[in-house]
């Protein structure tokens, strides 16, 4: 039978951290990493139930940091030169007080969006960056108690 956890044992976001081709981004907000699958639908004969098939995967990832560099500079000067760069980015949830950290790998990363530029008027500025990736591992997971 599983222990019911305490209120500390929630993972909090201050302690999430983004590797982005093993450097780390200190002044990351936020990072998310999602598995899109791709179904089709399928019906039998007599059954008014419509079920589904898994016929593919892919992989969506945005981050959002605090702007502290042109950290978009070389992506879309890459971009502008009709190059695709690709990155390995590191998503890591290691908050003291839980059970223990998480961390994904995101391999094979492409940029759907980059933020040349972004403020407004009091208040600090931020990048988004947002894209694909074709496969991940778990470096570090945290198993049930």
């Amino acid at each position: 039978m599983a222990v019911k956890p305490t209120a500390p044992r929630v993972m909090s976001g201050t302690h999430g951290y983004v590797f982005w081709d093993n450097q780390i981004v200190f002044e990351t907000v936020s990072g998310k990493a999602t598995l899109k699958t791709d179904r089709e639908d399928i019906t039998f004969a007599g059954d008014m139930w419509k079920d589904s098939k898994l016929i593919g995967t892919g992989g969506e990832f945005s981050i959002k940091i605090k702007k502290i560099y042109s950290r978009a500079k070389d992506l879309a000067n890459a971009f502008a030169q009709g190059k695709d760069p690709r990155s390995e980015l590191i998503l890591k949830l290691d908050d003291p007080d839980a059970y223990g950290a998480e961390r994904v790998a995101l391999h094979n990363c492409w940029f759907n969006d980059l933020s040349l530029i972004d403020f407004e008027k009091g208040k600090t500025s931020e990048d988004e960056f947002s894209g694909g990736f074709t496969s991940f591992d778990y470096l570090d997971s945290v198993d049930v108690r």
